[in-house]
């Protein structure tokens, strides 16, 4: 398949709202993702506006979306990730079920990535997976992030965990 992967930009915000929507409608999303589906869709306009601008008004986060060229451009899956200092944070990653181990995931990290090098102070990505998310972790681990040790409970439910993963940049 052929990507174009990109950031959002702020004319985006009714299909960021639309494919956050179908992320959290996914069978996986009660492991994937922190937020409710009724509690996004619930959201105003303005609140989708502002998180798609967020990149081009210059915050310490990005979105990025993979188009499909064959799909007249449909957006096939995204990831966002957040400056926090020495670290840049993956979150919000989602691709859409027929576009599962395509390269997709691989060209969305990659510009996360990229992004994250052109930060002053980034030295290593930082992600979090449920400990009932196997298919993500492999595919993480695939990509060179490993698990530090460290985890946080799932504010869903505490019993579970959340391991942190982390991948060091090259140096600059």
């Amino acid at each position: 398949m052929a990507y174009t992967i990109r950031a959002v930009r702020s004319e985006d915000w009714e299909r960021l709202r639309d494919l956050r929507l179908a992320a959290l409608a996914d069978p996986v999303a009660s492991v994937a993702f922190n937020e409710t589906y009724e509690k996004a869709a619930a959201q105003s306009n303005e609140f989708w506006q502002r998180r798609a601008e967020q990149g081009s008004r210059g915050l310490l986060a990005e979105t990025f979306i993979g188009e499909d060229g064959a799909d007249g451009g449909r957006w096939a899956g995204s990831v966002t990730v957040l400056d926090e200092g020495d670290s840049a944070h993956i979150v919000g990653v989602y691709l859409r079920p027929d576009h599962r181990g395509t390269g997709l995931a691989e060209l969305l990290f990659s510009a996360a990535e990229k992004w994250a090098l052109e930060r002053p102070f980034v030295t290593r990505m930082v992600l979090h997976v449920h400990e009932h998310n196997p298919r993500a972790e492999a595919f993480y681990r695939r990509v060179g992030y490993r698990r530090t040790g460290a985890f946080v409970n799932d504010p869903k439910a505490t019993e579970f965990r959340e391991y942190e993963m982390v991948r060091r940049l090259p140096e600059r």
